[in-house]
């Protein structure tokens, strides 16, 4: 049996990258764009309307539903503003990438400024990217956690 590989229509000189190439190097601006707090490029990587998903709890004051470009960006500053950013810890353990889609998976933890209590879990973020901008914003992560740590009734 023998597999013959795809011929390729493209020609040499075609260097438009592939939604998955644009998918991915929007995603990698938009995790450089949050680990330096620019919350200028964050906003431009946002579409003007995002279609927000992190499970709402009105105990967290930076975890509510958000639907602009503006206030998905402002989400950085709101939780450094309530968190203890030297105790801010997130780590990918995965990066797939099909489309214009693309799921991160990982850890995250860190301590909540006015009770002093940490939170930590997993978490995964499902990110789609379309016309150079993020479109979709669904973060899945332990709530519960969080929570806990922004409750006095947790101490």
């Amino acid at each position: 049996m023998s597999v013959t590989p795809p011929t390729s229509t493209a020609s040499p000189a075609d260097t438009t990258p592939s939604p998955a190439e644009t998918t991915r190097a929007v995603v990698q601006d938009f995790l450089a764009a949050r680990l330096a707090g620019d919350t200028a490029r964050l906003t431009a990587l946002f579409a003007d309307e995002v279609d927000w998903l992190l499970a709402e709890n009105p105990a967290v004051p930076w975890i509510r539903p958000r639907s602009t470009a503006a206030e998905c960006a402002a989400q950085f500053t709101e939780l450094m503003e309530h968190t203890v950013p030297e105790d801010a810890r997130a780590s990918v353990d995965a990066f797939l990438v099909d489309g214009a889609d693309a799921v991160l998976t990982g850890h995250v933890s860190g301590t909540v400024r006015a009770t002093g209590l940490s939170f930590e879990g997993p978490f995964a973020l499902r990110l789609t990217v379309e016309n150079g901008r993020i479109t979709r914003h669904h973060l899945y992560e332990n709530s519960l956690s969080i929570a806990e740590a922004v409750s006095d009734r947790a101490r």
